[in-house]
């Protein structure tokens, strides 16, 4: 009897492992694509990423580097006053996507230049995220919006 007991206890305990690492497994199959890191200008300066990697990179649009090309295409630079990374973007950039304003672009950093697919901007006057406001904090630039 007590080892019938104990027969059901392993088999239970080794389907339970083997349900853990099977559904472990599979969500990160389903992450491998939708996690994306956050670099700062002076991060990407300092160690660029492979060009396969996609992330984020964030700080504030420089000014007097914003060119508007053919159609929707975009070039300007992104500086957290440490370093500063040009940005190509082909699409249609937020309302509030100016020089001098904080963004947050997610693509790949290819030949020295930020491929960006997607461009979010502070959605009001006052609003910044918090992973660009960290990076111009440790850059010793970021200006609060009250002062």
């Amino acid at each position: 009897m007590r080892s019938l007991k104990k027969t059901r206890r392993i088999q239970v305990i080794a389907i339970a492992a083997v349900a853990l690492a099977g559904s472990t497994a599979l969500m990160g199959y389903a992450f491998r694509d939708g996690i994306n890191f956050f670099r700062s200008p002076s991060q990407v300066a300092e160690a660029p990423p492979p060009p396969t990697e996609v992330f984020r990179i964030g700080g504030l649009v420089e000014d007097g580097t914003l060119i508007r090309g053919e159609g929707t295409e975009v070039r300007f630079r992104v500086t957290d006053g440490g370093a500063s990374i040009p940005v190509t973007f082909d699409g249609i950039l937020p309302d509030l996507f100016g020089e001098g304003e904080g963004m947050v672009g997610t693509g790949r950093y290819v030949n020295a230049t930020f491929e960006a697919s997607e461009i979010l901007a502070r959605h009001d006057e006052t609003y910044m995220p918090k992973e660009v406001i960290e990076a111009l904090q440790e850059q010793g630039t970021y200006r609060a919006p009250d002062s």
